[in-house]
């Protein structure tokens, strides 16, 4: 790949992509059990923030890629797109046509970071191919997910999926709770008192804050103000964001601002970055968070080697007036891979992601190599989870960054094998199935919310212009009862076209529309 340049103008996209240009490879894949030359192809992935990958000085050496190589007879040349820089590389890529041969995306084609380029043709259709080379994949792969990969009804993407929509949780220190002489925390009121204790206690971060209030939106659940992609609903006969309830949208807000001007949050919560969020929490200054439920174990792994006596625990998330709580419901696509329509073995390539839901693929991201990291015993695997923080950071890249398709809503296989595995599977079966808010989508992404991005959301954080009042609101620098001339600026600024355009839609039963289903 080419050193991707700055581009000056987003505009400059449009005239550029519909040419991609692939770094192709230069021998199809060969039939499975025959010899043959490797299968070479170039493949762009997100860091995630994952410190194994980012502090890679070099991931194309790295062993497990160099074993992954091996099993799958291929020859890889992994792109690294850094975590924080995403969406603005994406479009560097583009528009520079400088485009690998399978380009990973954060979701569906309806992804920002792509910028309109299935549209404009730069990647593939696969259903033939997925047809010939690919029958795990459309085995096991969920009609929901597939769904969100197709456009003019042709599949363009391979999903990685999640099974279980309610992925995100409140993990408290349960040491520290139980220290306090507490119960566990129901209602926002509940969680106040809690972190007023903690910050008693000495807890440097009685709740630990974070930038665009991403995994830090434990309350907006709580009231079920989230200002996000899919978090819309119906009033009075219109098709609007959520925020437009100004009640929640105020208490959740006043939450916020009470845990600033009390000290229960970080007063520089606004500019800490995803690095020190997972540093404070590992070094044992953070009493609430939020987190992926999936990683609970291996992050108490590593907060156990700066902290031996710490407890970490998922408990259900705060309830606001209507007795419910929880984050965001995820979309049932977490990776999506586009194979770009310049790419020399297609075939290969299908063949690769088909391998990723094999037996042979599970037992080797969820173990490793065998007599290296697992041994059989009458027909069992003995496998001992690490607790070294850098062999935590190893595993999880393995299971989670490299495995590329696969449910990612929890790894079975090593949670199976002890007691805190399956409690934390029971917690997705039990609590994590009640919580959680959704909303109703459009996918692709409006027209409306594309020509104005200041006003556009994402999946997990709010639009610019929604996101910088109500880190003002937080601050104190404006005052929260504004929050109605905030929803006649968002209206000002291009979401009146937005309101029509979804309300039409919605009217019309565009296919474009999903309606959430209520929590059981």
């Amino acid at each position: 790949m080419k050193k991707w340049m700055k581009v000056g103008l987003a505009s400059a996209l449009a005239a550029t992509m519909a040419a991609g240009c692939a770094k192709t490879s230069d021998k199809p894949a060969a039939d499975s059990g025959k010899k043959a030359e490797k299968a070479k192809f170039s493949v762009s992935m997100r860091t995630l923030a994952f410190n194994y990958v980012e502090k890679s000085p070099n991931i194309n050496d790295d062993k497990w890629v160099k074993k992954l190589e091996e099993l799958t007879n291929t020859d890889l040349d992994i792109v690294l797109v850094p975590h924080k820089e995403f969406e603005a590389k994406m479009i560097q890529m583009f528009a520079t046509n400088d485009i690998p041969d399978v380009v990973q995306g954060s979701g569906g084609i309806a992804g920002k970071e792509m910028a309109g380029s299935v549209q404009a043709g730069v990647f593939m259709p696969l259903d033939d191919l997925l047809q010939k080379y690919g029958q795990n994949l459309l085995k096991k792969i969920p009609k929901e997910a597939w769904a969100k990969q197709t456009y003019n009804g042709k599949i363009y993407a391979i999903p990685e999926f999640l099974s279980n929509p309610s992925r995100r949780a409140t993990a408290i220190r349960k040491d520290l709770l139980d220290k306090a002489g507490l119960p566990i925390p129901k209602t926002v009121d509940d969680y106040l008192n809690v972190m007023r204790k903690f910050k008693e206690m000495g807890v440097e971060q009685p709740y630990q804050g974070r930038e665009n209030f991403k995994y830090a939106d434990t309350f907006f659940g709580a009231f079920d103000a989230f200002p996000y992609l899919s978090m819309n609903m119906e009033q009075n006969g219109q098709i609007v964001p959520k925020f437009f309830n100004v009640e929640n949208m105020t208490k959740a807000l006043q939450t916020y601002k009470t845990m600033y001007d009390e000290g229960l949050i970080s007063k520089e919560f606004a500019t800490i970055n995803p690095t020190v969020y997972k540093n404070n929490i590992l070094a044992g200054k953070a009493g609430i968070w939020s987190m992926n439920a999936n990683e609970v174990l291996q992050w108490e792994q590593q907060l156990k080697a700066n902290v031996p006596t710490a407890k970490v625990e998922l408990i259900p998330s705060p309830t606001g007036p209507d007795g419910k709580g929880g984050y965001y419901l995820y979309n049932s696509v977490t990776r999506a891979w586009f194979i770009n329509k310049k790419a020399k073995n297609p075939e290969a390539i299908i063949k690769f992601y088909d391998w990723m839901l094999s037996d042979e693929a599970e037992k080797f991201f969820t173990f490793g190599i065998e007599g290296e990291n697992y041994t059989v015993k009458d027909g069992k695997i003995d496998y001992k989870a690490p607790t070294d923080p850098a062999a935590v950071d190893e595993e999880r890249y393995r299971q989670a960054f490299l495995w590329m398709v696969q449910d990612t809503t929890y790894n079975k296989g090593t949670l199976s094998l002890t007691e805190d595995g399956k409690k934390l599977m029971n917690i997705y079966d039990t609590m994590l199935a009640k919580e959680g808010r959704d909303g109703i989508q459009f996918e692709p992404r409006l027209d409306s919310l594309i020509k104005n991005p200041d006003i556009s959301p994402e999946s997990d954080f709010a639009a610019p212009l929604i996101l910088q009042h109500m880190v003002k609101m937080v601050y104190g620098k404006e005052p929260i009862s504004d929050w109605p001339k905030v929803i006649e600026e968002y209206k000002s600024k291009g979401g009146n076209d937005v309101i029509k355009e979804s309300t039409e839609k919605f009217t019309k039963k565009d296919p474009s529309v999903t309606i959430s289903m209520p929590r059981r």
